[in-house]
């Protein structure tokens, strides 16, 4: 049996550089020529297909939708963890949720954007610590939306499954008996946790959808894969979505600097945020 040609050569890389960022911003240099190797060997097997090349040609095929789908969602970054980078949730939890309960009051009611969520831990982790920390909530309209790009992502968030890997990746030994069941080797979420997330596919470089106004939205680690242009416009999308008196949260390599001005910046702890200018 002969092996499958995977290596990328200049012109194909091109090419899916060039579709990449089409179709959802996130810029590939030269340098990234590896990522392009590793992440699309699967599809080469899974597609019959026996070399890069033969899969660009392929791409060019009008009817091949699912292929098209599936080189863009293998190119996405699908890095996360529960509590990670845990500054942001210490805020959330002594400063902005207190405000925000008082401030919402008369409503009742408040919602959380986890954008590019990828298996979701990052809604999931909203979600514990809200149950964890604010009773008063569970009477309250609680809404937490998780947004990605990749549809077999989405399809994770919402069966809630998780491995022993990902749930020792941050996740509190108290917080996993008391919101998962274990399934053989598996870990689900239960039902009360799950009852408030909502889950949905959304490319930021496309028309979104018309989406509420959030009270908090996490948009971590996500502009660094777009260039300037792209980042002014997600922001400025941003910026119409969130509440006149919300949080944003950006990655902790992230910054707003000649971006936008538009929002301001705010230290709660060690955590950085963008309040609405």
């Amino acid at each position: 049996m002969s092996c499958a040609t995977k290596t990328v050569d200049v012109n194909s890389f091109d090419f899916i550089s060039r579709f990449i960022r089409e179709k959802s911003a996130i810029v590939l240099n030269p340098q990234k020529a590896y990522l392009v190797e590793s992440r699309l060997a699967p599809l080469l097997t899974k597609f019959g297909l026996d070399s890069i090349e033969a899969l660009v040609r392929e791409l060019q095929n009008p009817g091949a939708r699912d292929l098209r789908r599936e080189v863009v969602e293998a190119m996405t970054t699908n890095e996360t963890s529960f509590f990670r980078d845990l500054h942001p949730f210490h805020a959330l939890q002594d400063q902005i949720l207190p405000e925000l309960i008082e401030r919402r009051r008369s409503q009742r009611r408040l919602r959380f954007w986890s954008n590019a969520c990828s298996s979701g831990q990052e809604p999931y982790t909203i979600a514990m610590l809200i149950r964890d920390n604010f009773p008063l909530l569970d009477r309250w309209q609680l809404e937490i939306l998780g947004t990605d790009i990749c549809t077999q992502m989405l399809d994770r968030c919402r069966q809630a499954n998780f491995n022993q890997t990902e749930v020792n990746r941050g996740l509190p030994m108290q917080m996993l008996m008391k919101y998962f069941s274990r399934r053989g080797t598996q870990w689900v979420a239960k039902r009360e946790l799950r009852e408030c997330l909502d889950f949905r596919c959304l490319n930021l470089i496309e028309p979104w959808p018309n989406l509420p106004k959030m009270d908090v939205i996490f948009l971590r680690n996500v502009l660094i894969y777009f260039d300037t242009d792209v980042k002014r416009q997600i922001l400025e999308k941003i910026r119409r979505t969130l509440q006149p008196d919300g949080y944003l949260f950006l990655g902790g390599g992230e910054t707003m600097m000649n971006l936008s001005k538009a929002f301001t910046r705010d230290r709660i702890g060690q955590a950085t945020c963008y309040r609405p200018a």
